[in-house]
C-alpha cells in the first residue's frame, strides 16, 4: 500500500511530510518504499494491499527532540529487540499492540532493526472544548517536571499532593499524569482523561504495576513510562511501537538506585551532558531539516549502548 493510499484512508496525519528521497535499496528492490524520515525511525509503505506499515530503527539519536548528527552504532538492534520484548509482555497481559508478529525476510540485511505494524491513527478525544491527542504517563516516583511543579506549589494534573515531598518518593500506587502529544506537550487533569477513557487507563494502570514488578525482579527499577495509544481499522485501541522501551521510559538499575546513583540506563546521560553543552539553545538557530554538529566523547557513546544491552539482557533473562 503506498502512501497516497494511505493519505487516503485519512491513516496519515497532513502535519507531517513525507519524503521522496530512496531507502535502504535491498528494502526498495523487495516492494518497501521510504515515505518518511524521523528522528530515529523510518517508515517505509509494504508490499500489498494490507494496511500496514515498516518501521525501520535507524542508529541516530536525538534528546530534547533536537536532531543531532550523533550515531550510535547497535543501538537501532538493541532498541528494537528491547521494543518486541515489550510488545510481547504487554500481549501476554491482554494488551494488543501497533507491532505485528510478522517479519520480514530473514537475508534481508536491516532486518533485526525492522517492525512490521499496523496502520492506526493516533486515539483523539475533546477534553475542554478542545481535540487532543495524548500520552498517558505513569510514575512510580516524584522527580523530573512533575517534582520542580511542586516545588512551585502547583499542581498541573489536579493531583492534589502535598508540596513537602522529597523528591524520589515512591508513590504507593503509581501516578497517572497525561498530557497532550504535540509541538509543546501540556499537562491535562487526570482526572478527565481517566473518566474519558476508563478501561484504557485501568488496563495500562495494571500492565505498568505488573511490570514494574517483573523488572525490579531483574535487577531495574522503573521510574515512570510513557504509552502513546492508538486506534486500529476496526476501532480497536492499540498501543504503538514504543512499549515499555528506553524511549519511553526511564529505567534505572536496581544496584545503583539503591545507593541513591539515579542516572538512568539509556540516554539520560547523553541528556545531562547536552545541557553542560548548552545544545537547546544552540538547537534554536536549526533550519527544517537540519541537525545539531554536536561533538559526543566515546566513553558517554559506549556507556549509552552498554546500557541498552544490560536492559535487554535482565529484562529477556
Amino acid at each position: 500500500m503506498n502512501i497516497e493510499k494511505i493519505k487516503s484512508l485519512n491513516l496519515w496525519p497532513e502535519n507531517k511530510k513525507t519524503t521522496t528521497q530512496k531507502g535502504f535499496d535491498e528494502l526498495e528492490n523487495s516492494g518497501y518504499n521510504l515515505f518518511y524520515i524521523g528522528k530515529n525511525a523510518d517508515l517505509y509503505s509494504c508490499p500489498g494491499d494490507e494496511p500496514k506499515v515498516l518501521l525501520v530503527r535507524s542508529d541516530r539519536t536525538s534528546v530534547f527532540d533536537i536532531p543531532l548528527n550523533f550515531e550510535i552504532e547497535g543501538k537501532g538492534i538493541i532498541q528494537t529487540e528491547i521494543s518486541n520484548f515489550g510488545a510481547k509482555f504487554a500481549a501476554n497481559n491482554g494488551i494488543r499492540t501497533a507491532i505485528l508478529d510478522e517479519k520480514i525476510a530473514n537475508n534481508i540485511s536491516v532486518a533485526p532493526r525492522c517492525q512490521l505494524m499496523k496502520l492506526c491513527k493516533a486515539l483523539e478525544s475533546n477534553i475542554d472544548g478542545e481535540i487532543v491527542q495524548f500520552e498517558l504517563i505513569f510514575r512510580n516516583y516524584l522527580t523530573g517536571s512533575l517534582f520542580q511543579a511542586l516545588q512551585e506549589n502547583k499542581d498541573p494534573y489536579g493531583l492534589d499532593l502535598p508540596n513537602n515531598l522529597k523528591e524520589w518518593h515512591n508513590f504507593e500506587t503509581p501516578l497517572f499524569t497525561p498530557t497532550t502529544k504535540g509541538l509543546k506537550d501540556e499537562a491535562l487533569n487526570s482526572k478527565k482523561v481517566r473518566d474519558t477513557f476508563p478501561e484504557i487507563i485501568t488496563s495500562l494502570e495494571k500492565l505498568f504495576k505488573d511490570f514494574t514488578d517483573f523488572a525490579k525482579q531483574r535487577g531495574i527499577v522503573v521510574v515512570d513510562t510513557k504509552f502513546e495509544i492508538f486506534v486500529d481499522e476496526n476501532g480497536k485501541w492499540v498501543l504503538g511501537d514504543e512499549v515499555l522501551t528506553p524511549e519511553s521510559s526511564r529505567f534505572i538499575a536496581l544496584e545503583d538506585f539503591e545507593k541513591n546513583s539515579f542516572i538512568s540506563m539509556d540516554k539520560q546521560i547523553l541528556r545531562d551532558f547536552g545541557k553542560k553543552e548548552n545544545w537547546k539553545e544552540k538547537s534554536k538557530t536549526l533550519k527544517a531539516g537540519e541537525k545539531l554538529e554536536v561533538n559526543v566523547p566515546k566513553e558517554i557513546k559506549d556507556k549509552i549502548l552498554s546500557g541498552y544491552k544490560t536492559i535487554f539482557q535482565r529484562l529477556s533473562k
